[in-house]
């Protein structure tokens, strides 16, 4: 049958129209079309639509009966409006120019600097951290199982790679798996979590695999985004933000109720904003989420245990579904801070909340010492959801048939890595212990540096990748930046940018406080480069604040 979109009028359902030929409307198509807010309706059948031999269609081949000309159906006007809301910084104008400026310095373009510094995103990788090497022999494994024979590769690498290459379809990572995962994977994570969390129990039947941290926030948010006006949900998000939340609920038409962390405090969550937050939100939504990131970003700071359980309390007096993004739990570098998963402290605090506190918590093979971010493993437990809620979690994660089963396969390395009596042991806990190392000392480094230069005041980096120092910008430049047409810090990073090469994200990508202005900059590029990057950032600073002032 041949397909037709109608244009619906506006601030009506769209409709995908199909004749009724026996293999159509497809239930994949149908599904797909009710996430989208769309319908699938049937005309009624038609030779002339539906069977290559009609005479209309041979007038057409013959150019007797052409159609009139008419505009595009999808046009800025016409294309859902939710999707231009949409605003996703860490990727934005900044990084598009950055990549221009790359294009030009190869095409032999001259400008005061060699190299674009990419310090908008935490790309470990591709800012030249090492991957860990057991990882990458299991996965070249994995991929190409004719080196099984190579007597290259340690034992117990081969050993992981036939655990998973068995739980796969045809033994191949080329194969779809189940949609909430390869059970075997969902089974290290359960023990993983167990081991985690000092023994409460993690049941597997709640681990969904995922395509990164951010397929499953997003899918989770999808199950809560309901109602209008006034009954639309409303989300509690942390400002700053990670513009992965901001952007989604845009999309899915929810509403972003912020709070405020504490700078002065090294960006502490304190309940009573939390609480002026949600009585303001009360006037024309209705909360239901509240979500935290810990470690965060892009504040890095690391959340204490009687923060967690005053958050806790708190969604369990207001009705809230909580969601804890624990991405970064193993980038901890403070001294005195430790990470506490949300999930722990719950069960800790027994019963009363254990029992009644519903909770998705998310964790990745793109962050901490892995870095792995291309491969978008990941993982969400979910505790205390309504059977039939999750009975509906699973047939939405079955339209889109399954995560990458490569990410699946790492995250079975992340939850179950080289043990104590391995060959790979040793090797493993050196490059780990490395690798964090090295992080919590680029840490410590930025703070002090940027601290060094006036007008900059960087909170200590406690965890995660990042440092979001506020800066103090002349009159006379926040009044040029809305000349024309910028954010004040926004002007700032793409001077800075075009003058040093050196790409940030401006606060105001993240949400700050009004009057206050911040960037955002990872900690990921090597020592040499960091220092360097921080040395030409101190200079840059101080000539921009001298040529405004």
């Amino acid at each position: 049958g041949a397909l037709h979109a109608g244009e619906a009028p506006h601030g009506l359902t769209p409709a995908l129209r199909c004749c009724p030929s026996p293999r159509k409307p497809r239930r994949r198509l149908q599904a797909l079309l009710a996430l989208a807010g769309a319908k699938l309706t049937p005309l009624s059948p038609c030779r002339t639509l539906c069977r290559p031999s009609s005479t209309l269609l041979r007038r057409k081949m013959a150019g007797n009966d052409v159609p009139p000309r008419r505009g595009k159906v999808l046009t800025v006007d016409t294309m859902n409006a939710n999707v231009k809301k949409v605003e996703y910084a860490v990727r934005g104008p900044i990084v598009q120019r950055a990549v221009q400026i790359e294009k030009e310095l190869k095409e032999g373009v001259k400008k005061p600097f060699n190299e674009v510094i990419k310090a908008n995103i935490g790309d470990a990788h591709a800012m030249g951290q090492q991957p860990i090497t057991f990882f990458r022999q299991v996965l070249a494994l994995c991929s190409y199982p004719e080196l099984l024979d190579d007597n290259k590769f340690p034992e117990d690498a081969k050993n992981r790679a036939r655990r998973i290459l068995k739980a796969c379809g045809g033994s191949s990572i080329g194969a779809y798996s189940a949609s909430q995962g390869i059970d075997c994977v969902r089974q290290d994570v359960s023990r993983y979590i167990e081991h985690r969390d000092g023994g409460i129990a993690c049941d597997p039947d709640n681990i969904y695999l995922t395509t990164g941290a951010s397929d499953g926030i997003v899918t989770i948010l999808k199950l809560l985004t309901t109602g209008e006006g006034r009954t639309r949900t409303g989300v509690m998000i942390s400002i700053p933000q990670y513009p992965l939340y901001s952007a989604a609920l845009a999309e899915l038409g929810a509403v972003q109720i912020n709070y405020y962390l504490n700078e002065e405090k090294c960006w502490s969550l304190d309940i009573d904003e939390l609480q002026r937050s949600l009585e303001a939100a009360r006037e024309h939504c209705r909360p239901r989420v509240l979500c935290i990131i810990n470690p965060g970003n892009p504040t890095g700071q690391v959340q204490s245990r009687q923060c967690i359980e005053d958050v806790i309390r708190f969604a369990a007096k207001e009705h809230l579904f909580l969601m804890a993004d624990e991405v970064y739990q193993d980038n901890v570098y403070a001294e005195g801070c430790a990470f506490h998963s949300f999930k722990k402290v719950l069960f800790e605090m027994g019963p009363k909340f254990s029992s009644t506190v519903e909770l998705a918590s998310f964790h990745s093979t793109s962050k901490c010492y892995m870095g792995e971010c291309g491969f978008r493993g990941g993982y969400m437990e979910v505790i205390n959801m309504d059977p039939e809620v999750k009975a509906q979690l699973t047939k939405l994660v079955s339209v889109r048939l399954c995560p990458p089963v490569p990410g699946q396969a790492l995250m079975a390395l992340v939850t179950n890595p080289p043990q104590p009596g391995e060959p790979s042991y040793a090797q493993f806990i050196a490059e780990k212990t490395a690798t964090l190392n090295n992080l919590a000392q680029k840490a410590k480094m930025t703070e002090e540096i940027l601290n060094t230069v006036p007008g900059i005041r960087c909170n200590p980096v406690q965890g995660a990748m990042y440092s979001f120092p506020r800066i103090t910008l002349p009159e006379r430049a926040i009044k040029d930046a809305k000349a024309k047409g910028q954010v004040p810090d926004m002007f700032y990073c793409m001077k800075l940018l075009e003058e040093t090469g050196i790409c940030l994200v401006p606060g105001s990508g993240f949400g700050q406080k009004e009057g206050t202005f911040h960037f955002r900059m990872t900690i990921l590029p090597p020592t040499d480069k960091l220092q360097t990057m921080l040395r030409k950032l101190k200079e840059f600073h101080q000539q921009f604040t001298q040529q405004y002032s």
